[in-house]
């Protein structure tokens, strides 16, 4: 679902509320809400995995002496240590990316709000 429509056509008469005959742009925040929430809870989701590794490989080495392929185990086991990590850095930022373009996007659109509430007012004065 796309966060941006186009309501009404110019070949409408009168227009959509904004008149004129032209089409209004209409927009939400949610779809970027949304995937800045996707983001959190899938960071969330990973952070448990290291602890679960460190559980699964905890009794490896009992009784096992020194074989080699503990050794590549334990390289393997921390290079995806490092992996979980790195994408819950990269959620992380994502979401707080995705959440300033919220910010930023209500921010404009109360900018505009104001200016065409003022030059309305403007307009009235004449």
């Amino acid at each position: 679902m796309s966060g941006v429509a186009v309501v009404g056509r110019p070949s409408d008469v009168g227009g959509p509320a904004g008149g004129g005959g032209r089409p209004d742009l209409r927009h939400s925040d949610e779809p970027w809400a949304r995937a800045a929430d996707g983001a959190e809870a899938l960071r969330t989701h990973l952070a448990p995995v290291p602890a679960e590794l460190a559980t699964a490989h905890g009794g490896l080495s009992a009784g096992a002496g020194a074989l080699s392929a503990l050794a590549e185990l334990a390289t393997v086991r921390t290079s995806w240590e490092r992996r979980f990590a790195a994408a819950q850095g990269e959620c992380a930022g994502l979401a707080g990316k995705l959440r300033a373009v919220v910010r930023e996007r209500s921010s404009t659109n109360e900018a505009v709000r104001r200016s065409f509430a003022e030059s309305a007012d403007g307009a009235g004065a004449r």
